[in-house]
């Protein structure tokens, strides 16, 4: 059994919006962030949310996906182009546009491949992330 159920399959989310995958990108990305400091140090929360801020703000973001590019595959480069494209009508406060666009698509990529199933593949992607 799953933790939390993940119904659709891969053509019906390829029919979302990308920036509906990065709306779940987000959430699982900050999950896998805040539960491997929470493994890996003795933090009390507000430093464990100072810590995870490094990993999870725009910036940061864009800078992984620019690192983990060449390891993706063709369809997960599309993935990446489509919500890197995305019109988002958001500005952000505190990133640079191109920035939170490259962010945008790493949580799109992110967010794909955990409402698609592909948990080994995400799993792979994840820890290329934190080394």
């Amino acid at each position: 059994m799953e933790l939390i159920d993940r119904e659709k399959n891969e053509t019906d989310v390829n029919m979302l919006s990308p920036l509906t995958w990065a709306y779940i990108g987000d959430a699982v990305y900050e999950l896998y962030i805040r539960t491997k400091l929470v493994n890996n140090t003795k933090l009390k929360p507000h430093k464990l949310h100072i810590e995870s801020i490094k990993y999870v703000k725009a910036k940061a973001q864009a800078d992984i996906l620019k690192n983990i590019e060449k390891n993706l595959s063709e369809q997960e480069k599309d993935i990446v182009r489509r919500a890197r494209n995305a019109e988002n009508h958001h500005l952000p406060k505190n990133a640079d546009p191109a920035d939170y666009m490259y962010s945008t698509a790493f949580e799109g990529l992110i967010g794909f491949l955990y409402l698609t199933k592909q948990d080994e593949r995400l799993k792979e992607i994840l820890k290329m992330c934190v080394e």
